[in-house]
Formats: C-alpha cells, structure tokens, sequence
C-alpha cells in the first residue's frame, strides 16, 4: 500500500514515470541500475550539466546541492524520510545491493575516483551505510566518506550491521543530513 501510496503522489506531482533507474557501480566494479521512486523533473541527469557549477561538494566526486531546482514538490518529501530509497529492496533482493554497505555510486561520480577510491567496490553496496548514520548529505568530503566505508568494510560484522540499521531509523526519524 506505501508503494502505491507514493506512486500515486508522483504521478499527480510532476508528470513522467514513477520509478527512476540510474546505472550505479557495484561488486567489483560491475555496473547494475538501482531502482528509486522518482524526485526530480524527468531530464534531471541533462540540467545536472548546468547546475555542476554549484556543486557543494569540496572535490566535485559526489554531486550535491541543498536547494536542487530538480527537485519535486512530492520529492523534497520522499527525500527528507528517505521513501525514494524503497524500491531498492528490488535490488536486494536480485542480488546486487545489500541493506547495509558503501552506498553505490553514479557512474559520473566513480569516474573522478583515484585510485584508493577504489577500495570500495570489493563490498556488496548498501542501502544504509556508515556514511548515511555518519552525517549523510552533511559530509561534504569524500575523503570521509572513503573513510567511513574502509572502517565499515575492516570491523564488518553482523552485530554493526544491525547497529547501522537501528541508527538508520534514528536519522531518517530525525530527518538529519536529507535534502
């Protein structure tokens, strides 16, 4: 019924489809599409081009913009409690991402990766990750981020899976770092 719900938000929104696939890098480098549900116009990937200007991001890796004109109106809400993140249960499920992990990335963004960067594609990607309990869109360094993945991916156990998955519903409650 939450999956409906949301999709007919959408499709009353803005117009275009509900869901939206983007080609992310995963296990080994592998690409795969994740599944979110749709917050942003539909040539959101072309207005990027015009908008990389004023990244907020320190080193241009990841991509981010705390008033993206993008954005929907029902968008700025899934964002803020993370429901655009739902469909990627699909992707759990064929395989390609695991609840908690390094978050995948664009392929824009891996593209700008150095060589040490790297590291973070030898651990299934996650839906939740250190990073998202850690600060999510507040951290604006991916230095940081590489960080925060290698000191999951070194003291990875079941027991900090379940811890990052509690304190993921703490944040996405707490709408911390979602825009």
């Amino acid at each position: 019924p939450l999956y409906l719900l949301i999709a007919l938000l959408i499709k009353i929104d803005s117009p275009g489809p509900i869901f939206y696939k983007q080609t992310r890098i995963g296990l080994h480098g592998k690409p795969f599409k994740v599944w979110k549900f749709r917050t942003m116009v539909v040539n959101a990937d072309k207005l990027q081009k015009e908008l990389e200007a004023r990244n907020e991001n320190k080193d241009g890796i990841l991509f981010k913009i705390k008033d993206d004109p993008r954005i929907t109106g029902v968008g700025k809400f899934l964002r803020r409690y993370s429901l655009d993140e739902l469909p990627q249960l699909f992707n759990v499920m064929f395989g390609e991402m695991s609840l908690v992990g390094p978050r995948p990335l664009p392929v824009r963004d891996v593209e700008k990766f150095s060589e040490h960067h790297f590291i973070r594609q030898e651990v299934l990607p996650g839906i939740s990750g250190l990073w998202q309990v850690s600060g999510r869109s507040d951290i604006t360094d991916f230095e940081q981020v590489i960080r925060l993945d290698v000191t999951y991916m070194e003291n990875w156990s079941l027991w900090l899976d379940l811890q990052i998955l509690l304190q993921t519903v703490m944040v996405i409650v707490g709408k911390k770092g979602a825009y």
